[in-house]
């Protein structure tokens, strides 16, 4: 189960604010059904780059063993 101030994988690109699939973010609000959140994901600087609304389906909890990965991030 996702709760806040997890930190989530994204599961596709959101290429509109220059996400990609495996980027990582934080939960800053879980809304009351436990089906939506609000996501931050932020440059290493901590400089905001979205906030988004978004589901389960848009998101997975990370795992332990997984390795971050760091990336440009390309303008929107």
């Amino acid at each position: 189960m996702i709760g806040e101030f997890d930190s989530v994988v994204l599961t596709h690109d959101i290429p509109e604010y220059g996400l990609k699939r495996g980027d990582v973010g934080a939960v800053v609000h879980r809304y009351d059904d436990r089906r939506a959140f609000e996501v931050e994901f932020v440059t290493a600087e901590g400089k905001t780059i979205a906030m988004l609304t978004l589901t389960e389906a848009d998101l997975r909890p990370m795992e332990g063993g997984e390795v971050l990965h760091v990336r440009q991030m390309t303008p929107a």
